[in-house]
């Protein structure tokens, strides 16, 4: 078998493993990318463009049901599915042409197939091009893929991952959902608005357990408001496939008849089939084990994005692919997880930012939470999105920025400038000083900032304690 060498290869061609390939290749590192599957990984191919181009359909059909609230009507609507899929399919597919070219034009090898580590220095490559890689640096960004559990294994028939649903020909009348966390939430959303009857089962006390209560609430009213029906704090006993559908058995004996079921209990970490163990790679509960520098225990061998079981976000993976890179290169650099943006793209969208306040005070910080209602904004009332908040989690001694949230109309955009200013440790009084331009949405931060301040601008005087 051939050995082929390089100065740096790549395991996995996700939103971790390609950006680094392109810092290291524009600095005159020899990369080989190693990819078994499509080049962009689960988030181009099977995660956030194609379930973000299918909601990007279903907000457009929210929209057009909301026109007669602009004196607009509207008649003979009708949901196209099978075009929406199509939409789907060509945007994903034009991003992956795009992605191949942006490869080629930066010299990067592409090696198809699959690599698992015979030696620390050395992987074995099976699939299209059969061959050894030897190398400096290896970078380990193999990613991960839906969980499954042996109660309820998929079939992509009746019951589905999050990967198989994107594949569906037709909708189904009733979706139930196993789990209500940000994928579930998601699908729960999407398929809600294109007329799907859903119901969410979440063994937890409420949805999104992991984001703050406020916003689960928050979340939680607006989707009973849509008729979505929620099951939280009970577990799945049981999925029985039937000839038309599937019975959903509760650990609370109670059951829940659907034309499909979807499984979304989290992400399994792809990192027991790449022979680590022969590498030396300690793993922990099936994380890598990395410091802030992204190094593992051996020297060099880095890992980053889902397999490091730091944060499952594929922006993080593609900045803790530059930072890998950046120290590949010579150049000191490191992670901090304290400033991660997050969007759950469901309707109302959810941003955060940042730690919430009752991780502050775990810190021993002294912090307080401010909220700012949207639909006190001018622009909010003339735009009919009035639905949500903002929240600030700020230190009451110097009035710096130590999280933020927000629920409503594109909280994803919302959240991108208070994201800056909790990366660069800014205060309030930085927020307040800042001239925002009006009406905007994003009016909310600097309304929520005054807050802060104890001096509310466009809302009623605080009451002196």
């Amino acid at each position: 078998m051939e050995e082929r060498k390089f100065d740096v290869a790549i395991l996995g061609s996700g939103p971790g493993g390609y950006p680094a390939a392109i810092r290291l290749a524009q600095n005159g590192k020899k990369v080989a990318l190693i990819e078994a599957d499509e080049l962009g990984g689960t988030c181009l191919n099977r995660g956030c463009i194609p379930t973000k181009a299918l909601i990007a359909n279903a907000d457009v059909l929210h929209n057009i049901r909301k026109a007669k609230d602009f004196g607009i009507q509207v008649d003979g609507v009708k949901v196209d599915f099978a075009n929406m899929q199509k939409h789907k399919d060509d945007t994903v597919s034009k991003l992956r042409k795009s992605l191949e070219g942006l490869i080629l034009a930066n010299n990067i090898t592409v090696i198809r197939g699959f690599g698992t580590f015979v030696a620390p220095n050395l992987l074995q490559v099976t699939g299209k091009d059969n061959c050894k890689i030897s190398a400096k640096e290896f970078i380990i960004a193999s990613g991960s893929e839906a969980k499954e559990i042996p109660a309820f294994r998929f079939d992509g028939k009746l019951i589905h991952s999050s990967t198989s649903i994107l594949a569906l020909e037709r909708l189904p009348e009733k979706l139930a959902i196993v789990g209500g966390g940000v994928i579930g939430c998601e699908f729960a959303s999407l398929y809600a608005e294109l007329g799907v009857k859903v119901v969410v089962i979440e063994m937890l006390e409420r949805l999104l357990p992991l984001e703050t209560q406020a916003l689960s609430t928050g979340l939680t009213k607006s989707f009973k408001a849509r008729g979505i029906e929620i099951q939280a704090g009970v577990a799945v006993k049981e999925i029985k496939k039937e000839a038309n559908g599937v019975i959903i058995e509760l650990a609370n004996q109670s059951k829940i008849e659907a034309t499909a079921a979807l499984v979304a209990i989290g992400r399994s970490l792809n990192s027991d089939k790449i022979g680590l163990d022969k590498a030396g790679v300690k793993v922990d509960k099936g994380a890598i084990v990395v410091d802030d520098m992204m190094k593992t225990n051996v020297p060099g061998i880095w890992a980053i994005g889902d397999v490091t079981g730091k944060s499952l976000y594929a922006h993080v993976a593609t900045h803790q692919g530059i930072v890998a890179a950046d120290n590949i290169l010579g150049h000191k650099a490191r992670m901090n997880y304290d400033a991660v943006p997050g969007v759950i793209f469901t309707n109302p969208e959810i941003g955060s930012c940042g730690i919430s306040l009752e991780e502050a005070k775990r810190r021993g910080l002294s912090a307080k939470e401010v909220s700012y209602p949207l639909q006190a904004l001018g622009k909010a009332q003339a735009a009919h999105q009035t639905e949500g908040f903002v929240q600030l989690v700020v230190d009451e001694k110097t009035g710096q920025i130590f999280g933020a949230s927000v629920l409503g109309h594109e909280a994803g955009i919302m959240l991108s400038s208070i994201a800056y200013a909790i990366a660069n440790e800014l205060t309030v009084e930085c927020i307040t000083e800042t001239i925002h331009a009006h009406p905007t949405l994003s009016e909310a931060w600097m309304e929520a900032a005054f807050l802060a301040q104890g001096a509310p601008l466009h809302f009623p005087p605080l009451r002196k304690k």
